[in-house]
């Protein structure tokens, strides 16, 4: 280690699967970084859906990684792992980590680290890594979505959904989204989606049929599944692609597939915590020179609904899972900011 460092941190463990309450903040030593790995001080912990799943014993931590919650971090590097290259102590950045992200100090590997844009806050940073990662690897590379082509987000006004808005709207693409309010409908307007129906008194699919003159949508993304899967396909154009992140309304479906051969459909999807350093570091550089620039000239920004303090990271799900949110819940270090 690069220098003298507390011998412990306060983060944030899951006493046992169940509800918020069992988020329990808790004293443990400081991680230390392995090869080709950075000790980070933590400034700000985003906080994603599947850190809900992990607390409700639905989304086991990878074997080597942390069982902290926590999947993306921004603060600063305060130690380098052996054979480290490419950063220094005090250099500023977001990053996505393995896990244990709730905490005062995280590791992770050097490569899936990168800087905070020149606009954004420590906060702002915490708020970009999974959800950036996630739909540059399915919207754009799954996915394929190219400019001038069209992109239906369910759940627009998800952390997933506002990124992927702005950055669909930004590279060219025409964007449809289903939200569950008027008010989060137009959240979605304002950030640049071109149509936002409201799933609960409209059907999406004549929605979309008719924004694309019969046509359909070229690219949908999809966190919803159950029914919705039957439905997407009818959403879809010739040679339409539908990604998969997430099963909210379930994985198993009584579907007919036909469709898939008639008009050369694509079912593809993707999950990211489980993908090999090596890919999560390609994915990395991929923001860095389409993404990241963006950011920098002011042109996409994280959408923050609140922030709470580390130890409160309890209240900061029971938020999440009401639902009411638009864009992301951040978790703040206050002896960092």
């Amino acid at each position: 280690m690069s220098h003298a460092l507390p011998d412990q941190m306060t983060c944030i463990e899951i006493s046992s699967p169940g509800g918020p309450e069992v988020l329990t903040p808790v004293r443990r030593p400081l991680p230390v970084p392995g090869a080709g790995e950075v000790l980070i001080h933590v400034a700000a912990a985003g906080i994603n859906r599947p850190d809900v799943l992990q607390r409700l014993g639905r989304y086991a931590a990878p074997p080597d990684a942390s069982d902290l919650p926590g999947l993306e971090v921004a603060g600063e590097v305060v130690a380098l792992g052996p054979a480290t290259v490419g950063l220094r102590p005090g250099s500023k950045v977001c990053a996505l980590a393995p896990g244990g992200g709730y905490a005062q100090y995280c590791v992770v590997p050097a490569d899936h680290c990168l800087p905070i844009p020149a606009p954004l806050s420590l906060i702002q940073g915490a708020a970009l890594p999974e959800t950036f990662f996630t739909v540059w690897t399915n919207v754009f590379e799954r996915g394929n979505l190219a400019p001038n082509e069209t992109l239906l987000i369910h759940g627009g006004s998800s952390g997933i959904g506002t990124t992927a808005i702005q950055m669909a709207h930004h590279l060219g693409a025409k964007v449809m989204v289903t939200a569950g309010s008027d008010e989060k409908c137009q959240a979605c307007l304002d950030l640049g989606a071109d149509l936002a129906v409201n799933y609960r008194n409209d059907d999406f699919v004549a929605a979309a049929k008719q924004w694309t003159g019969g046509r359909g949508v070229d690219v949908i993304l999809d966190m919803v599944g159950g029914d919705y899967v039957a439905r997407n396909l009818k959403a879809l154009a010739f040679e339409g692609r539908l990604v998969h992140i997430a099963f909210l309304g379930g994985s198993k479906v009584d579907l007919d597939l036909m469709p898939v051969l008639l008009r050369r459909l694509t079912i593809t999807g993707s999950t990211l915590r489980p993908q090999s350093v090596a890919r999560k570091a390609e994915i990395a550089h991929a923001l860095r020179e389409s993404v990241w620039p963006l950011i920098e000239a002011g042109k996409i920004a994280p959408v923050i609904h609140a922030t709470f303090p580390l130890t409160q990271a309890a209240e900061a799900h029971r938020l999440m899972e009401s639902g009411v949110h638009v864009g992301k819940i951040v978790l703040t270090n206050d002896q960092v900011i």
